[in-house]
């Protein structure tokens, strides 16, 4: 079955549709508490490796950047090669996920990763996020879990904000580099139920020869009414910035005292960024049972000049690239939950339906010199359509035995228009992934978890069309528009040691196509299939009431199945990972925290040969509660200033007046010791 959306609205008002007459049946049952003193204890998951994170966690360790708030999923590392302004490069369970190829991320039920992105598939910019009003990070890594489709086969992440605030709060905080940041929030009851709003103001240089001039306005208003298990909210975001770029640089021009560590070879490379969203979101119980809905219309554009090779192709002008889209973006995700008894046995069954439209027009590549365009390579205009359906039934067989059995059907239809004619058409691509999980116990507060399951990342829209590359204009073939992934984990979690929580989990993931970074586009492409297993080690401990230890150790392997002579490693994976950390809670009005980050050496060519090095970051803050109202703390980040890279790349680049193109390592440096200082007023 191949999706058909005459407009892509009627899709959003059939799902609305479908809701009211479910709600018409509403009937009264009693609040349910989803309140607990703990993120992940013994019978709140289906696998090891799901879990979730506490406003209060989040809010208690310091972060460089927006999306370093996903650094709280175990084993994922955030990190960055450009702007402030551009979307972050994630790593998880052996991937590169480049901006977010395999790992979904969701604000409030909206989409974050972006299909046929101008710049990467599943681009994941999370800097219209405001941390202090995120609830709660629900994660879950593999391929087991129903609810999730396109760009999950590592994990998922669903960020939840707050519908209201117990207080308001006004935040100034100041740091070197001309970094300022301004937060203003608030609720306020309104009618039925209450409005929160908020707005978020900052600028950053950073430590760059050439400034970053970094200049963000967030805003955010949202009503609700209701339980979390009984209400509903409409929310309006806004966000918008600008910035100059210090992208990768190769290390010849750093060793030769051509340019500093911090120094740009193409200081005119920059962005300019917006997203706006509207989203509506429902939970109520029902005549069968518990239902959800989640409506959202997304505009976003991007503007993006970059340059990973210089003067390779273009000795005069540079090779410098403008990407461009405009989007508007729709969809819904709708569920139903039905509890139910047969023979005897207890049975949670679970029916999905999520649609998504994406409307590009246009994505485009053009040739720049200083963000002036020259010349443009292609411009596409893209239509793109999913419908996504499954179906769950849990099964709690014995007081120890319980299982979940699950099939997830979606179906995509691409319709390209491009400037070079042989690369407009249509696609459309169906795929079943079936998923299985098995949970036993508790035991002595411990469970054990075998599960197993197919999902899949999309391609590139313009990929599925194309038959002619767009720069030299050669035949190329159609890459698969649905890529499948396999998974499989055995894991256990237990509670057996008084306030420790622990979990254990060995997984493993194929992949039938890779995506591989291309230093020449700065982008990436399909590559070989591949495989990776790992193993995962996370701990929780309390202390005392006010003082919380935490580590988490991953190690995985990933390997193209496939032989090739160039060998068999998968460029920029990840090895290992380890998280070492404590957190004191308001003691004496004294509170801090202090988290080291390992993030181990990866393979930069297939062969091997090539490596980075490893790199352990420290961040330290400490605070101090001024009176019922007032506190203020200062976040050290990078407490030992160490001199290590970010992201690193190796391939082939020209700088001015080189004779050829040299092979060689192009990386971004961490930013180095920094103090910022946060004076919060809660009002």
């Amino acid at each position: 079955m191949r999706p058909r959306f005459n407009t892509a609205l009627q899709v959003v008002v059939l799902a609305f549709t479908l809701a009211d007459e479910v709600r018409s049946q509403v009937i009264e049952l009693p609040e349910v508490s989803v309140t607990s003193t703990h993120d992940n204890s013994v019978g709140t998951s289906d696998a090891a490796s799901q879990g979730t994170v506490t406003g209060a966690r989040i809010s208690s360790r310091p972060i460089l950047r927006t999306a370093d708030i996903l650094e709280f999923v175990p084993g994922l590392v955030v990190s960055q090669h450009s702007g402030d302004g551009k979307a972050n490069q994630y790593y998880l369970r052996g991937f590169n996920l480049d901006h977010g190829t395999d790992f979904a991320t969701f604000v409030d039920g909206m989409p974050v990763n972006m299909r046929t992105h101008a710049h990467g598939q599943g681009y994941t910019d999370l800097n219209f996020l405001i941390p202090e009003l995120v609830s709660l990070i629900q994660f879950k890594k593999g391929t087991y879990h129903a609810e999730e489709g396109d760009f999950a086969s590592a994990g998922s992440a669903r960020l939840r904000l707050v519908d209201r605030l117990p207080s308001g709060i006004a935040t100034a905080t100041v740091g070197a580099n001309q970094y300022v940041r301004m937060l203003l929030a608030n609720s306020t009851a309104l009618g039925a139920g209450q409005v929160l709003y908020a707005l978020d103001l900052a600028h950053n240089n950073g430590p760059w020869d050439n400034p970053g001039n970094y200049r963000k306005i967030n805003g955010l208003l949202r009503w609700s009414e209701g339980t979390s298990q009984d209400g509903s909210s409409l929310t309006a975001m806004a966000y918008s910035a600008r910035w100059n770029s210090t992208d990768q640089i190769p290390l010849r021009a750093v060793q030769s005292g051509q340019l500093s560590r911090f120094g740009a070879v193409d200081p005119s490379a920059g962005g300019d960024t917006a997203r706006y969203s509207l989203s509506y979101d429902m939970r109520t119980p029902n005549r069968p049972g518990f239902l959800e809905f989640n409506a959202y219309a997304v505009r976003s554009r991007l503007d993006l000049f970059s340059n990973f090779t210089y003067f390779q192709d273009d000795p005069v002008n540079g090779d410098q690239f403008q990407q461009r889209e405009r989007r508007d973006l729709i969809g819904f995700d709708l569920r139903q939950s039905i509890p139910m008894s047969l023979a005897g046995l207890v049975m949670l069954n679970r029916f999905g339906l999520q649609g998504r439209f994406d409307s590009l027009s246009p994505v485009a590549l053009y040739q720049t010199t200083e963000r002036r365009q020259t010349s443009a390579v292609r411009e596409d205009r893209v239509k793109q359509g999913s419908l996504g359906l499954f179906a769950e039934n849990t099964t709690q067989w014995s007081e120890k035995l319980r299982t979940v059995a699950a099939i997830r059907f979606d179906s995509y239809s691409f319709d390209v228009s491009s400037s070079i004619g042989a690369n407009s058409g249509r696609a459309s691509a169906n795929l079943a992934s079936p998923k299985v999980s098995v949970i036993l116990g508790p035991w002595a507060s411990t469970e054990y978890f075998l599960n197993y399951g197919h999902g899949f990342h999309s391609n590139d829209a313009r990929g599925t069309t194309a038959t002619l590359s767009p720069k030299a204009l050669q035949p190329i073939t159609p890459v698969t528009p649905l890529v499948k992934t396999r998974g499989s984990e055995i894991g256990v979690r237990s509670e057996v040691v008084a306030g420790l929580q622990t979990s254990l989990a060995l997984w493993r993931l194929e992949l039938d196509s890779e995506l591989v970074f291309s230093g020449d586009a700065g982008d990436t492409s399909p590559s070989r299939a591949s495989h990776r297993h790992g193993i995962e080690w996370t701990a929780l401990y309390r202390v005392l009431p006010q003082l919380t230890v935490n580590m988490d150790v991953a190690a995985s392997r990933a390997r193209y199945t496939q032989p090739d002579p160039a060998g068999d490693s998968v460029p920029g994976s990840i090895n290992r990972v380890g998280v070492i950390g404590a957190t004191l809670g308001d003691y004496n009005g004294l509170f801090g925290s202090v988290h080291a980050r390992y993030f181990g050496p990866r393979p930069l060519t297939e062969d091997g040969s090539v490596r980075s090095t490893s790199t352990v970051l420290t961040n330290l803050r400490v605070g101090y509660r001024l009176d019922r109202r007032t506190r203020v703390f200062a976040d050290l980040l990078n407490v030992f200033d160490r001199k290590a890279s970010d992201s690193v790349y190796y391939y082939a680049s020209r700088l001015r007046g080189e004779p050829a193109p040299v092979n060689d390592l192009h990386f971004h440096p961490v930013e180095p010791r920094t103090l910022r200082i946060t004076l919060i007023h809660n009002f």
